[in-house]
């Protein structure tokens, strides 16, 4: 990665520091989604999965604040800027907005009132690239207990959050970025995510 982005090994040390201030399944799931965009990205002309393996790595290092619901996206977003991981710090929240438009959240806006508004700039006006359109994929690929099925992530999301107006519309547009990542891997991403049908039939509590 360039030098204003982390290494894998600081990557993880951030993790580890992060899952100590708040411990949960979060840092599982982040830890699976890191090695989806690696497997993914690996069999992706123009990718890397090593900056791949990185940036799925810390999408969600926001939640090092605490229990949180949108304001995890800002957390991380400053956690990653305050460092100079300008990429990292956009994944923070571009992984939330497949859709970019701040009206498409499923969670609740804990932050103030000028918070919400750079965010709602922010997501209006990132450009997005492959690698945030990778994690955005990834973060639905991945429960703390390992990989599984799209759809048995998006039930497991849609039952701890509740049913939204844009579910269905963010689920397509999931949909559309496997099949996209699937004409670029040549392959079914579910080739690539090892104990992708052991982990998704069993039976479980996830929380991530």
């Amino acid at each position: 990665m360039t030098e204003m982005e982390p290494d894998r090994k600081t990557a993880e040390r951030a993790i580890r520091e992060a899952y100590e201030s708040n411990p949960g399944g979060w840092a599982e799931h982040s830890r699976y989604v890191a090695e989806a965009c690696k497997n993914i990205a690996s069999r992706c002309k123009g990718l890397s999965g090593e900056k791949a393996y990185v940036l799925g790595l810390l999408h969600d290092i926001g939640r090092y604040a605490g229990v949180s619901s949108e304001k995890h996206l800002i957390d991380g977003y400053r956690y990653c800027a305050a460092r100079g991981w300008k990429k990292a710090a956009q994944i923070c929240i571009s992984h939330a907005f497949m859709i970019q438009d701040i009206n498409t959240s499923i969670g609740t806006f804990d932050v103030s009132g000028e918070d919400y508004l750079f965010m709602k700039d922010f997501v209006e006006n990132a450009v997005y690239d492959d690698y945030d359109r990778l994690v955005q994929l990834c973060d639905a690929l991945a429960m703390p207990t390992g990989f599984c099925l799209l759809e048995k992530r998006f039930v497991d999301v849609t039952i701890r959050y509740g049913v939204h107006p844009f579910t269905v519309d963010r689920w397509k547009k999931i949909l559309q970025l496997k099949a996209f990542f699937e004409k670029k891997a040549g392959c079914s991403i579910y080739e690539l995510l090892p104990g992708v049908v052991e982990n998704s039939f069993r039976q479980e509590e996830s929380h991530a």
